[in-house]
């Protein structure tokens, strides 16, 4: 017999302590309350909530109640009550342990569901498991890799996990708007993680907006990549890797704004590529520079700032807190020390080329 779809098993030895405690008044004893948090367990296991447990219990009360000995026998009426205070105490003690258990069994699987989660992202993003195996386990979180996916790197002022207040805001943001699509957020060495199929660009776009300005209370990100599109298992790791790169070179180069794109950096790859070419480069362009009072990196920083503003000289100057008579005479100098003028095309190119590289190769801090 069922009711509430629960099975009467879960009752098992539930009337024999009512039964007891209307003859004696006694609470229930340890091993019993041990029992029903068991019982709590196996129920949550097996799929049942915990209303539906408690009203299980309270029907079994109500039906066995005039049945009672305890009940039954009492003479008068402050015996009944006396009685009913006991069995009621009973009860309040019996679904007290009922929910212990459910909550403990509930907080169990949670925290296996969080692992095989953290796990399944290691997995994903690493590209450490069997591909077909991958893409069976990515169906549960809602992935089907046989698409096309990008994926979306937000970095913080501090590092993301699974309970940071951003975390969960942006989570339930990108939930309440798109609901359910082909889309899985995740925390991965304390960056905001968001993977999602390239039919579904729009996510990733609030996504980026979200960690940009999670609204007021919440710290935004830092900065934001987003990686290419690419197909299949490996195509998730291949973005993911590439947002990654982003990250870094937006850091290594000091980037301007929040948000950038690996398609829009694919040429900072390339310069860097042969690391040999690069630091000969930066050395017998930019090597000169060193000469210079207050070293290079003042005039280096004057080379950046110049092709930033596009070599309006107003601008720069602007930029980089001089006057334009100031910006006026670095140039100059760059241009005896270097023998390379940045008022010349193809000279400008190869300036901005070995400014880059030197912004890359940490130098001149860093001996090349």
């Amino acid at each position: 017999m069922r009711r509430g779809g629960i099975p009467d098993s879960f009752l098992d030895g539930y009337s024999e302590l009512l039964t007891e405690v209307s003859e004696t008044g006694r609470l229930p004893r340890r091993a019993e309350l041990d029992a029903f948090r068991v019982t709590g367990e196996r129920a949550a296991e097996s799929g049942y909530g915990l209303r539906e447990l408690v009203g299980l219990y309270l029907t079994a009360t109500r039906r066995l109640w005039g049945t009672l000995p305890g009940i039954a026998r009492s003479a008068t009426g402050a015996e009944r009550a006396r009685t009913g205070d006991a069995l009621l105490a009973a009860l309040e003690a019996a679904v007290a342990a009922l929910g212990e258990g459910h909550e403990r069994a509930q907080r169990l699987a949670v925290r296996q569901e969080e692992a095989e989660r953290r796990e399944f992202v290691d997995d994903l993003l690493y590209g450490r498991s069997d591909l077909g195996r991958l893409a069976e386990r990515a169906q549960r979180f809602g992935l089907r890799l046989a698409r096309s996916h990008a994926v979306a790197v937000a970095e913080g002022t501090e590092k993301y996990d699974d309970v940071h207040p951003a975390v969960r805001r942006i989570d339930r943001e990108l939930v309440d708007r798109f609901r359910e699509r082909d889309v899985l957020l995740a925390t991965k060495d304390g960056r905001l993680v968001c993977i999602a199929a390239t039919a579904e660009r729009p996510v990733l776009d609030a996504f980026a907006r979200l960690a940009e300005s999670p609204g007021p209370g919440y710290p935004p990100a830092r900065r934001v990549a987003v990686g290419r599109d690419h197909s299949g298992p490996g195509g998730v790791v291949r973005s993911y890797e590439e947002a990654l790169g982003a990250l870094d070179l937006a850091d290594r180069l000091d980037l301007d704004g929040v948000r950038f794109n690996a398609s829009e950096l694919l040429v900072f790859p390339v310069l860097l590529r042969d690391r040999a070419a690069m630091a000969d480069l930066v050395r017998t362009v930019l090597g000169p520079l060193t000469q210079a009072r207050g070293g290079a990196a003042p005039l280096l920083e004057t080379l950046s700032v110049c092709a930033a503003a596009g070599y309006v000289n107003a601008e720069a100057a602007r930029r980089l807190g001089v006057s334009v008579r100031t910006l006026s005479y670095r140039l100059a100098r760059i241009r005896s020390l270097t023998g390379y003028d940045p008022g010349d095309g193809l000279q400008r190119y190869t300036l901005e080329t070995a400014a880059m590289g030197a912004r890359l190769l940490g130098w001149p801090e860093r001996q090349l």
